[in-house]
């Protein structure tokens, strides 16, 4: 028997919401429409996908999808043991069961071969085939898919499908406005107001330099990171540097722009 409790959110995660995604999500869930979710990195999604699981008493099944994972390591596979052979559910499939939130993360990362699998768990069958076992595994009654993905990254050889796509509600997610911003890295890094509204500024400038020199601005979860070893009483340049210069481009060229862009504030 599977226990659903291990996948249960202990505490409520800290989400500040932007708009109106709270309530979109919650009708989707009781409508059991499937979630899609679009954004930057490190803009909130899996954050927010946490909370709402919290908030909606669900188990959480996340996959961090990739492109060497195949339609089995979604649905299961036989196993060797001692005893012979034996059926592991995978990820997708214990969260039908169980009647989970399946989050899949950076979905396009993963073959369209693999993908097109969740496809009868995101119309009227709401069921998962399991082709190797013989067995159709008709979902819970409160399972819900959800998907995410940054479009920002994606060209013709890595994007959804239509018949995929279209199976989806979705919710754009960005970056928050500034004054947000830093409330929510005040808030997770343990940080001033001031080194908050600092490291915000500084992710402004880089963001207006995407697709010039860099393809993607300084996400929130970033800004984060470099509050958090400010708090702990490294030097803040040292600190930005680290987090927020060296992990995001190899350019000496860049790195000197960000650097100066640094040492503006700090």
């Amino acid at each position: 028997m599977l226990d659903a409790t291990q996948y249960l959110i202990g505490s409520e995660p800290y989400y500040r919401p932007l708009a109106d995604e709270v309530r979109l999500f919650e009708a989707a869930y009781a409508a059991r429409l499937p979630v899609m979710l679009k954004g930057p990195t490190g803009t909130g999604k899996s954050r927010f996908v946490e909370y709402m699981a919290w908030r909606l008493g669900r188990p959480l099944v996340t996959v961090a999808c990739n492109e060497d994972m195949t339609a089995s390591d979604l649905v299961g596979r036989y196993l060797l043991d001692a005893n012979g052979t034996r059926w592991q559910d995978g990820p997708l499939t214990t969260a039908a069961r169980i009647g989970a939130i399946c989050y899949l993360d950076e979905v396009v990362e993963a073959r369209q071969d693999t993908t097109v699998v969740i496809h009868p768990l995101t119309d009227h069958r709401r069921s998962l085939p399991l082709d190797k076992k013989g067995e159709l595994v008709k979902a819970h009654p409160d399972f819900l898919l959800v998907i995410s993905y940054n479009p920002g990254y994606q060209n013709l050889m890595k994007d959804l499908k239509q018949s995929t796509k279209q199976r989806f509600g979705a919710l754009d997610f960005d970056y928050p406005p500034a004054a947000v911003e830093a409330e929510i890295v005040a808030h997770e890094a343990g940080v001033g107001r001031e080194v908050a509204d600092k490291l915000v500024q500084i992710a402004h400038r880089t963001r207006n330099l995407k697709g010039h020199g860099l393809d993607e601005g300084l996400s929130t979860r970033l800004l984060v990171y470099a509050g958090s070893l400010i708090a702990k009483g490294i030097d803040p340049v040292a600190a930005c540097r680290m987090t927020l210069v060296r992990p995001i481009t190899d350019d000496a060229d860049m790195r000197d722009t960000l650097d100066a862009a640094v040492a503006t504030y700090f």
